[in-house]
């Protein structure tokens, strides 16, 4: 079932890429393995997935020690300060940086290590109360704060799109999130590179491509519906 199910999101994305005039090369998978058990991440690892996505520190640093691979690990989830030393240095990105005090905090412990952390600030694009992540006109100042910041460095910025039923309904928020990443690139801030755009999931990953991504989060699509254990 995963082998056909990254079959078909492989070719998706590989459409959704010609449709745009983009290189295949510029979007990277990340297969959201939050819940699904080792023996499921090793089927993908199999097929050639390398990034991985975990909502949850504990979890994330389980199998990162159970799977000992050369893997790249995002942390796609709400981050605790108090849980950012167990992940600092066995995360390729943090997606989900919200606040000036968690930024500071992943500072201080890549700090420590002797690393520089790499970031995404997640945008809550659509205004959703429900919703984390920093309100689009608070992005620049945001960001203008925590470049100052010399053991993070910030690639770009994330967006949990809301659940709709029609993904082009998602489609303006893709757009208006490239388009604050241009503006903030444009701005030309130290330790700023702004050259990552995390956005779209399993229900609207083609349209989150076509307006720009770099970074799509599958889950649903790779290992279906049900939870496993550990």
């Amino acid at each position: 079932m995963i082998k056909e199910n990254l079959d078909y999101v492989e070719q998706t994305i590989i459409s959704a890429c010609m449709k745009a005039g983009r290189s295949r090369n510029d979007v990277t998978l990340i297969a959201v393995s939050k819940t699904k058990p080792v023996s499921m991440i090793q089927e993908v690892i199999n097929s050639g997935i390398v990034d991985f996505g975990e909502n949850k520190v504990q979890e994330l640093t389980t199998k990162y020690d159970i799977l000992q691979s050369e893997l790249n690990w995002h942390l796609i989830g709400h981050l605790q300060t108090n849980k950012v030393k167990y992940i600092i240095d066995k995360v390729a990105f943090i997606h989900s940086v919200d606040s000036i005090k968690l930024a500071e905090q992943i500072d201080k412990e890549a700090a420590k290590k002797d690393i520089i952390c790499n970031i995404l600030i997640e945008v809550n694009i659509a205004n959703e109360e429900t919703k984390f992540g920093v309100l689009a006109e608070e992005v620049y100042p945001f960001i203008a704060e925590i470049s100052k910041l010399k053991h993070i460095c910030v690639r770009g910025l994330m967006t949990i799109a809301p659940f709709v039923d029609n993904p082009e309904k998602n489609r303006v928020h893709f757009r208006n999130l490239r388009q604050l990443n241009i503006d903030i690139k444009s701005k030309n801030i130290d330790n700023v590179i702004m050259d990552v755009l995390s956005m779209g999931m399993t229900g609207d990953y083609e349209v989150a491509i076509e307006e720009g991504a770099t970074m799509v989060r599958v889950g649903t699509g790779i290992f279906g519906e049900r939870n496993y254990p550990i």
